[in-house]
């Protein structure tokens, strides 16, 4: 059942909410009170952001808590790379403002645009599955405004209650056949190698069943 992992005998809690055991020094009370007020107000603007993006729209407080405690703000500039193909994913983002192109292909020689993406999209799904590569290349075309998640703290979060991991696969799924779908087509165009594309098959760790790009016979 949905959600019934959190609500076990032993409930997943926010790493934001945690005590801490590092040592801390007296400070003047004023400075205090200002510090906590200031990272109350970043948390609550951050929850805001997390939550009103279209990619997460339908999900559960408990389950927006928990990518909040994995996410902060990134901006990029013009030109700058976000992600690179072949090297470790272990990171999402989501795009509120600006554009990005995905790119592949760079050891053939100049690299193919495979799609444009920008606000409410979403940016790297790798995180989620071994062996834990970029599949393509992201570079900001335009200053670009996006909410960085940690994925592998995600994983964890995602292991231990299910519907967590289910709850981004079902909204991933779609993407990443898109994608890889894109990219195929942007190969076979440039190569002429092939008549026909196989069907790209991807199988979740969250849940029973394959997604299929193969048309019924």
């Amino acid at each position: 059942m949905v959600g019934e992992e959190s609500r076990g005998s032993h409930p997943i809690t926010p790493r934001a909410s945690r005590s801490s055991s590092a040592t801390h020094y007296p400070k003047a009370k004023g400075q205090t009170m200002k510090t906590k007020t200031e990272t109350k107000t970043k948390t609550e603007s951050m929850a805001t952001r997390v939550a009103l993006h279209p990619f997460l729209a339908g999900m559960n407080h408990t389950q927006l808590a928990l990518l909040t405690d994995c996410a902060m703000a990134s901006h990029f500039k013009s030109g700058q790379i976000i992600l690179r193909e072949g090297e470790m994913a272990n990171r999402f983002y989501l795009i509120e403002k600006g554009e990005v192109v995905l790119e592949s292909g760079g050891d053939f020689g100049k690299p193919v645009v495979v799609e444009k993406i920008g606000a409410g999209d979403l940016l790297g799904w790798s995180w989620m599955f071994p062996p834990y590569v970029w599949h393509f290349t992201a570079r900001a075309v335009e200053p670009t405004q996006a909410i960085f998640f940690y994925g592998t703290i995600l994983r964890e979060y995602c292991e231990r209650d299910p519907s967590l991991g289910y709850e981004l696969f079902k909204r991933m799924a779609p993407i990443m056949l898109r994608r890889l779908q894109a990219a195929r087509d942007k190969m076979l165009a440039i190569h002429h190698g092939r008549a026909s594309l196989e069907p790209v098959v991807l199988e979740s760790p969250f849940m029973d069943q394959e997604l299929d790009t193969s048309e019924d016979s």
